[in-house]
């Protein structure tokens, strides 16, 4: 089997790869769940909009831990490049004028 398949969170990149395919599809549901609210506006079961109400807001709040969690694996990447002296020099400019 190849090892990509067995370890998926083997490094930093492919925990990102996966936040952004998780955060794709989690649009997708949100626009679904919106369109679920819509379609259930005139109807005669307020449970059900109420239900409805309560997976769009959950679906908020796992985008925002979504966010946080992209933000927190950049900023990791970033400290792994600087403990590791991965990043390539920087480019100063010619016209510095510090």
């Amino acid at each position: 089997m190849d090892d990509e398949f067995e370890r998926p969170f083997d490094n930093i990149e492919s925990a990102r790869e996966y936040l952004a395919l998780l955060s794709r599809e989690l649009d997708t549901a949100k626009q679904d769940t919106l369109a679920d609210i819509a379609r259930e506006a005139d109807s005669q079961m307020p449970r059900r909009r109420e239900a409805l109400r309560i997976v769009l807001y959950t679906l908020e709040k796992l985008e925002q831990h979504i966010k946080v969690s992209r933000r927190l694996l950049n900023d990791l990447r970033t400290l792994r490049r600087l403990l590791l002296d991965e990043r390539s020099e920087p480019v100063i400019a010619k016209d510095s004028k510090l």
